[in-house]
């Protein structure tokens, strides 16, 4: 992905800076850390462990090789590390054996115990008769996926016994070598990216990000906010304590991502902070974190992977400037692709982002949603149709639609109940109903922005795909996700109060530039 591109362009001019010959290994010529002048040397190579050992090894005769960073690719160079180590090719960073730490789930929930930290209720499971027990201990729904996955894949949301057993049987073939991994999905939570870097001493926090969409989302495909906008500030603060604790104890140099999730306890009303997952590397938070704080967080990755210490950056770490938000949404490519559904979950679907800047979080929003591509309406008509269980999230939603003036359309059950809480609504025939239907009025330029979620089901899906394919072939604004919705209503209501207005990245953290911004 661009966003780990960005960490090895940014960790070699770094690496330059220091005096320092660098070495780019790459299989992907679609890059800027293959461009001629990034690196010293650049390998086109498949990134296996025989390709990458003999470049090395070809290296080791010109010179002194002083190390291998493995932690700002992604997940397919950390899984060389161990083998390079074998081979006895230093690698600069966090030890190997910390990496598997974190990525070895069993060793991992072991190490959760002794910081006392939370996790969802989990297991591994090297058989079917085994992820079929587990699921029973744990309970539904169940969020499962093979050990060591990149962007989700083969990641999937199981609600019942069935649905599992046609995941095992279907998506993955479950051994001893490739155990799959059973999270119990934790419902109504939110999801939390915290990004640190860290010397093997001392941690910075260099980003706290909530997840627009609920938990459940893939990271990558969810929109986030820096700084938190609905947590309170206790919890912010057990998330950097947690944080802090964690790379510490993998012993982490450079850097490292933890992924969190917070839901509000029903007795006490208080948030309880989960651990989902720890990456012992750089994340696709980094590019963003770095451009939203002004804290080149990858080039000082760099500079402490070779051996420096983090306090030898205090004076660039600036921390998060509450004074303004940033908005990270994603890009999706489904106008490329007419016939892929786009409905999201675990499995990721983006293939970029964007990032919104604002002194309001509305006004962020709007901005990050208009870089995506997603042109918001200040008027006309809203199409709802939303499934039972978010009935009373979206009433909200329809009441402040309508104050700020939309007409609202609706099919059977929700307008229904839209109408039973006192808000003006019209009927709307689904496809099966007949027509006029729906999707004749998208494709008549009569539906302004459709919010239509639905249930897992295959009929369902099936039923409300037409709509989402019509909305997106017709460039019409579409939410999936209640949360995501809210979100957009949000920055439509900022959008009739003034318009947005445009000032330099540099001017929202750096008080030199602060005059700057309208």
């Amino acid at each position: 992905g661009i966003e780990f591109d960005y960490c090895c362009v940014h960790a070699a001019y770094a690496l330059k800076e220091a005096g320092y010959e660098t070495i780019m290994v790459n299989c992907n010529p679609e890059t800027v850390s293959t461009d001629y002048d990034t690196s010293d040397r650049l390998y086109f190579e498949p990134l296996t462990e025989e390709d990458v050992v003999e470049l090395i090894k070809g290296e080791q005769k010109n010179g002194t090789v002083h190390g291998v960073i493995v932690q700002l690719g992604g997940q397919t160079p950390l899984k060389l590390a161990q083998a390079l180590q074998d081979q006895n090719i230093p690698i600069l960073g966090t030890d190997p054996d910390a990496i598997d730490l974190a990525e070895d789930r069993e060793r991992f929930q072991k190490l959760l115990n002794e910081l006392k930290l939370r996790q969802p209720p989990n297991g591994l499971a090297r058989s079917k008769e085994e992820a079929l027990d587990i699921a029973e201990s744990i309970g539904f729904p169940i969020v499962i996926r093979p050990s060591y996955v990149l962007g989700g894949q083969a990641m999937e949301i199981v609600h019942n016994m069935s649905e599992l057993e046609r995941y095992i049987n279907t998506a993955v073939k479950v051994s001893g070598d490739t155990p799959v991994l059973l999270d119990r999905y934790l419902k109504s939570a939110i999801e939390i990216d915290v990004d640190a870097l860290c010397d093997g001493e001392d941690v910075y926090v260099s980003g706290i990000m909530e997840h627009i969409e609920e938990a459940g989302i893939h990271s990558g495909d969810s929109a986030c906010v820096l700084p938190p906008h609905s947590l309170p500030a206790e919890t912010v603060k057990e998330l950097e304590e947690q944080t802090i604790k964690l790379a510490k104890a993998l012993k982490v140099k450079g850097l490292m991502n933890v992924q969190f999730a917070a839901r509000r306890d029903e007795e006490t009303g208080e948030f309880v902070i989960y651990i989902i997952e720890v990456n012992p590397r750089a994340s696709r938070t980094v590019p963003f974190v770095a451009k939203a704080t002004g804290v080149p967080v990858a080039k000082i990755a760099a500079r402490i992977m070779a051996g420096e210490k983090l306090s030898a950056f205090k004076s660039q770490l600036k921390g998060m400037n509450n004074a303004h938000f940033a908005v990270k949404a994603p890009v999706f490519p489904f106008n490329r692709f007419p016939g892929v559904d786009p409905l999201l979950g675990p499995e990721m679907k983006s293939t970029g982002e964007v990032m919104g800047l604002d002194v309001d979080l509305a006004h962020a929003i709007a901005k990050s949603q208009l870089g995506a591509g997603t042109f918001l309406p200040t008027s006309g008509t809203v199409f709802l149709s939303v499934k039972n269980a978010d009935k009373d999230s979206v009433l909200p939603i329809a009441r402040d639609l309508e104050k700020m003036g939309f007409n609202l359309v609706a099919t059977g059950g929700t307008c229904t109940f839209i109408e039973e809480n006192g808000v003006t609504v019209t009927r709307i025939n689904k496809v099966l109903e007949g027509q006029p239907h729906v999707i004749d009025a998208m494709i008549n330029g009569e539906i302004a922005l459709v919010i239509n979620t639905t249930t897992k089901s295959a009929q369902a899906v099936s039923d409300s795909s037409s709509i989402r394919r019509t909305a997106l072939m017709h460039k019409i604004p579409y939410y999936t996700l209640i949360t995501a919705a809210s979100a957009a209503v949000k920055a439509i209501k900022a959008l009739q109060a003034r318009d947005l207005d445009v000032a330099s990245i540099q001017s929202y953290f750096d008080p030199k530039e602060k005059s700057k911004v309208a």
